[in-house]
């Protein structure tokens, strides 16, 4: 059944009921002779997430019986749908330490407390293989997994100020980015999530959304990525100089997503659809091998486990795009749903032929990106 948009402006419940809120500043004197945790950037970022409400209804990093239930069946222990373990994983003696409250820090620096109220120790193989659908030490999200400490800590969190440096003029919490919806007063927005730098093909999916709700949030994530990835600052930059001529100020709102990568494909789409539900989206769009990664997921894999929820619970509606591409025949972005033409006549680069143009200063295409968004990727290239 399908999410119904009222004439009113309404925002979509948060995951839970509630936008949970753990962000307060520390008070003097507060850390003393507390033990202290140096968080990797991914925990840091999981920090962030949990304590903004981003993922909502979680108040802390995931204890056993949660984490078991979402490895199993993609539901906390509740029932709630969730599909991704948020865990804080550290190594034995760093486990041995961590009792009571303690201190979160980063780069050394304070950010955050946890309460520690549990330690266990997952099988990280049966981890993989549910969550992952894979133990290759080659998929990024694994090889991260088995790289992390062998105990995981649970507790409730609080994080000491929300970190906007990288991006102050763009880094909103869920609760910022739903005052924007309100005050634009969209009935329905629409959220696209990207690691990637935005071309052609991006830009016909979110305007053919936009033709279907009042507003589109531009989420690119600018988390921990894979080495080989884009960095979030060129990513960011290629879309402020694409807004900037080609997209309508009053129905767009590029605001960034703080979350790690992890490629779990299917069940990190799951994962990106919440979140943006807490976020205030009313639908997240969905294309070709969402968050994946290499050949390890089928195409449209990321769209089929949707089936496991209903719209209901999911609390926000899914946008299933194929595969997009400019034919040269057709003489503009089509799909295998629109397009009569075989391959010949398609014009698809791989993100590897990409990086290959680039490092080698040549131009791209303007029927696969913008003019404007090609030089941003190049300067970006060659520094």
């Amino acid at each position: 059944m399908p999410i119904q948009i009222s004439d009113t402006l309404t925002l979509p419940t948060p995951l839970g009921g509630t936008l949970v809120n753990r962000v307060r500043a520390v008070l003097p004197g507060e850390l003393g002779g507390l033990p202290t945790l140096e968080l990797n950037e991914r925990a840091h970022a999981d920090l962030e997430m949990i304590a903004s409400g981003a993922y909502s209804p979680l108040t802390g990093f995931l204890g056993q019986a949660d984490y078991a239930s979402v490895v199993e069946r993609m539901r906390l222990a509740d029932g709630t749908p969730w599909s991704i373990p948020i865990t804080l994983m550290v190594g034995r003696e760093e486990a041995r330490q961590a009792r009571g409250t303690v201190v979160l820090t980063r780069g050394g620096q304070p950010v955050g407390l946890i309460e520690v109220s549990e330690q266990y120790t997952p099988d990280k193989g049966h981890e993989a293989r549910e969550v992952y659908r894979t133990t290759d030490a080659a998929h990024p999200g694994v090889a991260a997994l088995y790289a992390a400490g062998e105990v995981y800590l649970a507790g409730e969190v609080t994080l000491f100020e929300v970190p906007r440096g990288h991006f102050p003029a763009h880094h909103r919490t869920p609760a910022e980015v739903r005052a924007v919806i309100e005050a634009r007063g969209w009935r329905s927005t629409v959220a696209f999530q990207t690691r990637n730098p935005i071309h052609r093909a991006h830009e016909y999916l979110q305007k053919v959304a936009l033709e279907l709700v009042d507003g589109l949030l531009l989420h690119p994530l600018v988390g921990a990525t894979k080495g080989d990835d884009v960095p979030a600052d060129v990513r960011v930059k290629a879309y402020e100089v694409l807004l900037e001529k080609y997209y309508p100020a009053s129905r767009t709102l590029l605001s960034v997503y703080p979350a790690a990568m992890r490629y779990a494909g299917p069940r990190e789409a799951i994962l990106h659809a919440l979140s943006r539900r807490n976020y205030g989206a009313t639908h997240f769009i969905v294309g070709r091998d969402h968050a994946g990664v290499g050949s390890y997921y089928g195409t449209y894999e990321a769209q089929e486990i949707f089936s496991h929820f209903t719209a209901a619970e999911l609390g926000i509606q899914i946008l299933k795009f194929e595969h997009t591409f400019y034919c040269k025949s057709c003489a503009q972005l089509v799909s295998p749903r629109t397009c009569p033409h075989d391959g010949s006549h398609h014009l698809v680069l791989s993100g590897t032929r990409v990086r290959e143009l680039l490092r080698a200063g040549e131009d791209l295409p303007a029927e696969f990106t913008r003019p404007e968004v090609a030089e941003v990727l190049r300067e970006g290239y060659s520094r």
